[in-house]
């Protein structure tokens, strides 16, 4: 009887577990990118892109943008014809889901495929989330996460299962995210990955050439589809001019140069060595200190590696390494730096470690690759690898719990040779403990996730920085409704919705500058060109060439748009060649200030076609 008692126990317990890994863990993580819907009024990247969405094509957009983002455009104008699709809250859901999507599909990957603890996956795919600093609505970073992390699954599963068709498949995911976002074509580096297992498990040179070709048949052929598509709907020439624009951008916008953008992730790394070499300090300390007694008092010297480790972490926050304020960015930026850094050694470590088999070391190429090469083709520095850590935490966290847990516990250093009469010529050996390493290695992981779970639970984008006093919600505004924001912006919106409601411009054309972009969307008003018209990629001559065209269109009877300034653009002494543009077109046509609030300028032009 107490046997079998046991038995259900056991079998309940078995059952609670299997709830918790099949169905409590994945409903976590699809619904915890959407903790943050209705908080927070972004002016810039996140109403900019729904614009672009909303108002998707070449009469409202600048065409550079939209080929080079072509089909996170295209999915993200489908998810405004979806219910609510026009309103920013439903938008943020639509686009939080995508990120859901990657934490999902990665959790069971891991926990399944490569059988890690489904505790360890949960945790890193948590981190993850809580680490995606840029809002969802820039859909092209999400969608480049989703299909970069299906390929590389794809890529894993095709080389050690032996499936062509999934090699196929990788080569079509890694093709379709070129036109996702055009720098994307950094993510052919994975044939890196082919290549490497291909050496490690001794293939011969002509199967590796044949896997080579299933993915380039899957890459070669959805990019050559897509653009067969584009060429019939816009004209091939279109497509091409876009992207030379794109490639043209750098002689303005230099932070765009190949050179720049991985001399700025490189800087990233170089600068981080300053705490890397002084957490080092602390873990060879600890391991000298196991020299001189051997394996003798080893339960008081993992004391004092602890207490040792646990000062660490003090001096590090005495350092100011982070902050408690999880509503900025340094309250997680320089540990997370750090853990790319681990993330690439461990990398490196696994590769070229005697013992691994080739299917980890393929695993290894695959993270170490996705993790450095995510930044490549940006201008964020190492932001963008921080955002994108879905395959990449739980991986690591497998490893370094496999190294704590299961590794040796100590490193021959020396050992006692024996002379030909059997003596030794060094008496004993020298050893070192590695516990002050894994110490360390458990202190800073607590660390980073203690940081990282508090940013994620606090952090809201808002121009680049975090969200504060979001405690006003909109009330005189259908795009905006339900969304909390601060006093000082619900006053901002409030009011110039009011005007532009009450005064029958909505749906008119604007022309917006002051890194306002964001307006288009939340005022309802689609931009005559380039909404983000202040960017440095959207070039001087890109501006002049759209002007003349509006001339072209007003004197042929087109209605004259609406323009909305930032007044702290106006205040500026520095010479500003756009706003003396857009000056020198409203003079032209005898604009006059109608409406204005603390923020907001807004002109119209004394004879309104529109009346």
């Amino acid at each position: 009887m107490e046997q079998a008692t046991m038995k259900e126990a056991v079998k309940q317990q078995n059952r609670w577990l299997m709830l918790l890994q099949n169905y409590i863990f994945p409903l976590i993580l699809a619904l915890y990118p959407l903790r943050h819907i209705w908080v927070g009024l972004d002016l810039r990247d996140t109403g900019y892109n729904y614009a672009n969405f909303l108002y998707m094509g070449l009469e409202h957009m600048d065409p550079m943008w939209v080929f080079s983002t072509y089909l996170s455009n295209v999915l993200g104008h489908f998810l405004t014809l979806l219910p609510g699709g026009h309103t920013l809250l439903w938008m943020n859901l639509y686009t939080g889901l995508f990120a859901s999507l990657t934490a999902v599909l990665a959790y069971f990957f891991c926990a399944r495929k490569l059988q890690i603890p489904s505790a360890l996956v949960f945790l890193g795919e948590f981190v993850a989330i809580s680490l995606c600093w840029s809002p969802t609505a820039v859909l092209y970073n999400y969608l480049t996460y989703l299909l970069f992390l299906t390929g590389a699954m794809l890529l894993y599963l095709g080389l050690t299962k032996e499936k062509p068709l999934f090699l196929v498949l990788a080569g079509v995911a890694l093709g379709s995210n070129v036109l996702v976002r055009f720098p994307n074509l950094t993510e052919a580096v994975l044939i890196l990955a082919l290549w490497g297992y291909g050496f490690f498990s001794r293939k011969k040179c002509s199967r590796v050439m044949k896997e080579t070709g299933y993915c380039l048949l899957g890459y070669l052929g959805i990019v050559a589809l897509f653009l067969g598509y584009i060429s019939i709907r816009y004209g091939f020439s279109s497509y091409v001019e876009a992207i030379v624009r794109l490639f043209g951008m750098t002689d303005v916008a230099t932070d765009y140069k190949p050179t720049s953008m991985l001399g700025g992730v490189l800087k990233w790394y170089t600068d981080n060595l300053y705490w890397v070499i002084r957490i080092a300090f602390f873990m060879v300390l600890g391991m000298m200190l196991s020299v001189p007694f051997g394996k003798k008092f080893q339960k008081g010297k993992n004391v004092a590696a602890v207490l040792l480790a646990a000062v660490a972490v003090i001096w590090l926050y005495s350092r100011e390494f982070c902050v408690l304020r999880f509503d900025e960015y340094d309250s997680m930026l320089l540990p997370a730096v750090l853990f790319l850094m681990l993330i690439l050694f461990v990398c490196a470590v696994q590769i070229v470690r005697r013992g691994v088999s080739a299917e980890e070391k393929l695993l290894a190429m695959i993270v170490g690759l996705m993790t450095f090469f995510t930044s490549i083709g940006s201008n964020n520095g190492l932001y963008p690898s921080i955002n994108n850590l879905f395959f990449a935490a739980p991986y690591i966290f497998w490893t370094i719990w496999r190294f704590c847990i299961l590794g040796a516990d100590r490193i021959t250093l020396l050992k006692g040779k024996r002379q030909e009469n059997g003596k030794k010529k060094f008496p004993g050996e020298i050893t070192v403990s590695l516990f002050p390493i894994k110490a360390m290695c458990i202190a800073f992981l607590c660390l980073f996730l203690f940081q990282s779970i508090g940013f994620g639970t606090k952090f809201v984008f808002v121009e680049s920085k975090g969200a504060k006093n979001v405690d006003t919600k909109m009330e005189n505004s259908d795009i905006l409704k339900g969304i909390y924001m601060s006093a000082e912006r619900a006053e901002w919106m409030e009011t110039i919705t009011t005007y532009v409601k009450d005064n029958g411009l909505v749906g008119k054309e604007v022309i917006l500058y002051g890194d306002i972009p964001a307006l288009s969307f939340y005022l309802g008003m689609p931009s005559v060109f380039n909404p983000w018209s202040d960017l440095a990629s959207y070039s001087v001559s890109a501006m002049e060439e759209a002007f003349q065209a509006l001339k072209t269109d007003i004197a042929g009877g087109t209605e004259y748009p609406v323009v909305i300034l930032d007044k702290a653009v106006l205040e500026k002494d520095a010479e500003d060649v756009k706003l003396d543009m857009i000056k020198a077109y409203m003079d032209a046509y005898a604009y006059e200030l109608t409406f204005e609030n603390d923020k907001f300028a807004l002109y119209e032009a004394e004879k309104r076609k529109y009346d």
